[in-house]
């Protein structure tokens, strides 16, 4: 990649608030370290680092977290936080069937940071490494998958039913802990777009009800929201999967641009057409063909998401969810530069 790119955060956040600027932007959720430093040509050890991949490979931003650790005591498991493929951060517990609270007792043993725990040292560090013209999104999320990761998937279930009160108590912690970290984004002038990521749905329909949903998520995407709003800043929200049934739910707690448009769940045309006058779109690159697809696929793959979803803005190029370590590399540079080809509006 050539260092000659210029960064627009102004065009970015025009686009995300559904208008037309002057170029498709591009935007990714996560990148693993491992394609970061073959951009930049040595491992990301640095913000340093990772600002200059951003800045190299195109983005009109840095994409930043606080430093968190949700799990401080290791509690049901031997590591601390280790990084997805994607590169965003993983919480290691048990959670296919009981998880580390299960139990009033279990809540009570369980020790949760607090608000003051959480690092926002890179935002402040941030500042003198940007260059002109580039932005920061404030990103973090997961209320409700931490919610039932935490109990299990089964316990989490059976929960519903049999414990709702449990739920309720563990999900106002960690509600409340996620929300004060958007509150720092809403509020910081660095920070010029939100981004909540928490995945409800997968290609065949919710993980959960709308009702379940509307209690343990929702409720907080609209407190986030609502700051979004207040502070004139857009929001993203993150979730793979099938959306139809709460599509209006969505809109309705104040999101402003939609991330995946998962391949293989939507059709991004069909999402465009129902949607596209109040969301912004994000992605629909699908993973699978970045990894096996061929570098004239994936052209011809951004060419038709601009022709589909670009026409009248409202639509950022990216993967159909991150980009992992696994990716063909020379696919991701195919991406890179096919936006740059066919996202210039004329």
């Amino acid at each position: 990649m050539k260092d000659t790119n210029r960064p627009d955060i102004e065009n970015l956040v025009k686009t995300l608030w559904g208008k037309k600027g002057n170029f498709v932007p591009i935007c990714e959720l996560g990148v693993h370290p491992e394609i970061k430093g073959k951009i930049i040509g040595r491992p990301v050890q640095s913000l340093q680092d990772d600002v200059e991949f951003w800045y190299k490979a195109g983005y009109d931003y840095v994409k930043l977290q606080p430093i968190a650790d949700f799990n401080p005591m290791n509690i049901g498991t031997g590591s601390n936080l280790t990084f997805k493929e994607d590169g965003t951060l993983q919480r290691k517990w048990a959670s296919e069937s009981q998880g580390v609270i299960s139990s009033w007792e279990d809540l009570e043993k369980y020790k949760f940071p607090s608000k003051e725990d959480f690092n926002y040292s890179k935002f402040e560090k941030v500042r003198e490494l940007l260059p002109e013209g580039m932005g920061v999104i404030g990103q973090y999320g997961d209320i409700f998958t931490m919610t039932w990761e935490m109990m299990g998937f089964e316990g989490f279930s059976m929960a519903l039913f049999e414990n709702p009160e449990l739920i309720d108590e563990l999900n106002k912690r960690l509600g409340e802990l996620v929300l004060s970290m958007f509150e720092y984004f809403a509020q910081s002038d660095i920070v010029d777009i939100l981004w909540i990521s928490d995945d409800i749905a997968y290609t065949n329909g919710l993980l959960m009800g709308p009702d379940v949903l509307d209690r343990y998520f929702f409720s907080w995407l609209k407190k986030i929201g609502d700051l979004a709003k207040k502070y004139n800043k857009p929001l993203i929200y993150h979730t793979d999967g099938v959306l139809w049934d709460v599509f209006d739910r969505i809109v309705e707690c104040g999101v402003n641009a939609l991330h995946p448009i998962e391949p293989k769940a939507m059709d991004i045309k069909d999402v465009k057409e129902r949607y596209g006058d109040k969301l912004c779109l994000i992605g629909h690159v699908d993973v699978d063909l970045l990894c096996r697809g061929s570098k004239e696929d994936i052209r011809n793959k951004v060419r038709e998401n601009i022709e589909k979803a670009a026409f009248n803005g409202g639509y950022c190029i990216g993967s159909g969810n991150s980009i992992p370590e696994y990716v063909n590399f020379e696919n991701y540079i195919a991406l890179l530069e096919a936006s740059k080809e066919f996202g210039k509006y004329i």
